[in-house]
């Protein structure tokens, strides 16, 4: 039974630019959800900086995961 790597799977082209749409989609509301007054009152920092950058690589990692976990169950399926 040969089932292709996890890596191999999230380095494809369609998992990536799906997570990369769905992690522009929520990062960019997690963002402006959590820091706009940051950005208003000008007090963003590089505490925000980070915090903004994981608001966008949480979503990123959860649609990848998800897509390689759907893509794995079903060619076990087919098998």
């Amino acid at each position: 039974m040969s089932e292709t790597g996890f890596i191999t799977l999230a380095l494809s082209p369609s998992v990536v630019n799906r997570a990369l749409k769905v992690a522009f989609m929520v990062g960019t509301l997690l963002a402006l959800i959590n820091h706009v007054d940051a950005v208003l009152v000008g007090t963003f920092a590089l505490k925000n900086f980070i915090q903004v950058v994981l608001s966008y690589l949480v979503p990123y990692a959860v649609s990848t995961y998800s897509a390689v976990h759907a893509l794995q169950q079903a060619a076990r399926k087919t098998q």
